[in-house]
């Protein structure tokens, strides 16, 4: 009769185990929709070819949507303050960016080495451009996470509204 008592405790202890692990998932899930409300943003494409991407402002007012870098997912940070499209060191090694011309360039975190490179494709939904410039940064954070600065979003026609971005490209615009 001894083993039943033993029985008993070791289910709940494991029915407790698996609710605490169902909340973090649950709750990890509700945390990264309020940070990344747009984590599949798919788009329309009408009649003319038009290609529009509606974005909707997370939690801290910014506008953060998944997308592909080179076919790489990234998780992008719309920045309009940001001359071209930024990328941490890291993150440009996992995507085999290459550094060219190194120089220096003043951030909001002050002045900061920097280089360039090319990116073939940025993808955002159902808009996607060719030949992308973009900088690389050594000590961006979070790594993970791209600038989407001027050099993407100047081919872009934006709508701020209601706490929603509407990113519209012409074909005009589009580059093959």
């Amino acid at each position: 009769m001894s083993s039943t008592p033993t029985l008993g405790k070791g289910m709940m202890i494991g029915a407790w185990v698996l609710l605490l692990l169902l909340l973090t998932l649950f709750f990890g899930g509700v945390l990264e929709r309020r940070t990344n409300p747009n984590g599949n943003p798919s788009g329309r494409i009408d009649d003319q070819g038009v290609r529009e991407v509606e974005l909707k402002r997370n939690v801290q007012g910014h506008y953060v949507a998944s997308g592909f870098i080179n076919g790489y997912p990234v998780t992008f940070l719309v920045d309009t303050g940001a001359t071209q499209v930024a990328i941490s060191e890291k993150l440009a090694e996992r995507l085999g960016l290459e550094k060219r011309g190194g120089t220096f360039s003043q951030t909001a975190n002050g002045v900061v080495a920097v280089w360039q490179t090319q990116l073939d494709r940025v993808r955002l939904g159902v808009i996607e451009q060719r030949n992308v410039r973009a900088t690389i940064l050594p000590d961006l954070r979070p790594w993970n996470q791209v600038l989407l600065g001027m050099s993407f979003l100047k081919k872009l026609e934006l709508v701020q509204r209601d706490g929603t971005l509407l990113l519209r490209q012409r074909p005009s615009s589009a580059n093959p």
